[in-house]
């Protein structure tokens, strides 16, 4: 036999289950909700007469919802008890009543006055991701919905997005809101903003841009020897070769051999989204980074970006021929294998995580071996 108390604490621990908000909040068919109470032996009528009366007056005494009772005869009682059966909770209004806790009551308040006055594309996000809002007031989450329904992708047109006027909503209203504001944007462009950042999203200039090392690789290509280019250009810029290589980490650059109609591109880390830049679609990418699970998990990103690209040296031929200069990785990418890469990659990458020297730092590699590889990637013969 359970008391009201006991059924609270599973309706509490329900609330916390997305899945259940999801149902009961957004669905009017699951209701209504019906809690057995369950119902006492024979033997305990006799041996607890007393904790039955108890039981019984508990529910007696129940407000909230609809208790269903039955007659039941005890042969050994000679007598006919009315118990209570079922608990029934008719709809999420009664739910959160019947919890009686606070958190509970508060947030239900939250999404109830925010639902009713945001489009219903976005409601499941707002009922499962309570952690998206939790800091915002109903007046802010609103404001976040209707700018995600304003904005177009490119909409910034070059602009920084403090340039943006929509709704007297400024750079400061986008900046503590962001989070939520891409998964709303996500919601509504069907994942568009899943591997690119919102300022490449929008072609709004970044406040705090990313460098990176152009480097030519043959004269004359560039009318420079180096050069640091923001990320955002280089999302939108054609640049005059056929080949390009991106390199994770700038101070490789040494390794490269002078190729033809080749270009570099150093330090980029996992800031990749320009790689989205359409131009480079007609153009042979290369991607070379540590082998380590960093390395690979920055991989798995540049080739969902540019599907067609080689990855130079990142296999496990290359680490075991230069094991003897692996090192720990302190700090992994984690356990789960990067989506997006191949077979052997994914293998590499799991191998690296169980070993006690997992990192291969690219710069470690015999520079005539690099100057093999990449020659060989030009020239088509990898």
């Amino acid at each position: 036999m359970k008391l009201p108390m006991e059924l609270r604490s599973k309706l509490r621990r329900q609330w916390q289950q997305a899945d259940l908000r999801e149902s009961r909040l957004l669905n009017d068919t699951c209701w209504p909700l019906l809690l057995p109470i369950g119902k006492p032996k024979a033997s305990q009528i006799k041996q607890t007469s007393a904790n039955l009366r108890a039981h019984l007056q508990h529910w007696r005494n129940e407000k909230i919802g609809q208790v269903e009772w039955q007659s039941i005869k005890y042969q050994s009682a000679s007598t006919i008890v009315d118990m209570p059966l079922v608990w029934c909770i008719q709809n999420n209004k009664e739910w959160v009543a019947a919890c009686q806790d606070k958190t509970v009551s508060s947030e239900f308040e939250f999404l109830s006055n925010v639902l009713m006055r945001v489009e219903a594309m976005f409601h499941v996000l707002l009922v499962r991701q309570r952690s998206v809002w939790r800091n915002a007031s109903p007046q802010q989450v609103v404001q976040c919905c209707e700018l995600a329904m304003q904005l177009q992708e490119g909409c910034a047109q070059g602009r920084p997005l403090r340039a943006l006027s929509i709704n007297n909503i400024d750079s400061k209203f986008i900046e503590n809101n962001r989070t939520l504001l891409i998964k709303l944007l996500n919601i509504r462009f069907n994942q568009a903003l899943e591997n690119i950042s919102l300022e490449v999203f929008l072609n709004a200039a970044s406040e705090n841009d990313h460098w990176l090392l152009v480097v030519p690789l043959s004269k004359g290509l560039l009318p420079f020897q180096q050069q640091r280019v923001k990320a955002t250009e280089l999302a939108k810029t054609k640049l005059p070769c056929s080949h390009i290589i991106i390199i994770e980490n700038e101070r490789c650059h040494y390794q490269l051999p002078q190729l033809k109609n080749t270009i570099a591109i150093l330090g980029a880390g996992l800031n990749l989204n320009w790689l989205s830049n359409a131009h480079f679609n007609t153009c042979h990418i290369a991607y070379w980074g540590d082998i380590d699970s960093w390395g690979l998990r920055m991989l798995s990103i540049a080739r969902n970006l540019q599907p067609q690209l080689t990855a130079l040296m990142m296999d496990d031929e290359t680490f075991e021929n230069n094991k003897k200069s692996a090192v720990k990785e302190l700090e992994t990418a984690g356990q789960k294998t990067p989506e997006y890469l191949n077979a052997d990659e994914e293998n590499l990458y799991q191998k690296l995580l169980q070993l006690e020297k997992g990192r291969l730092e690219q710069e470690f590699i015999d520079k005539l071996v690099v100057e093999k590889f990449v020659a060989e990637w030009v020239e088509g013969g990898v």
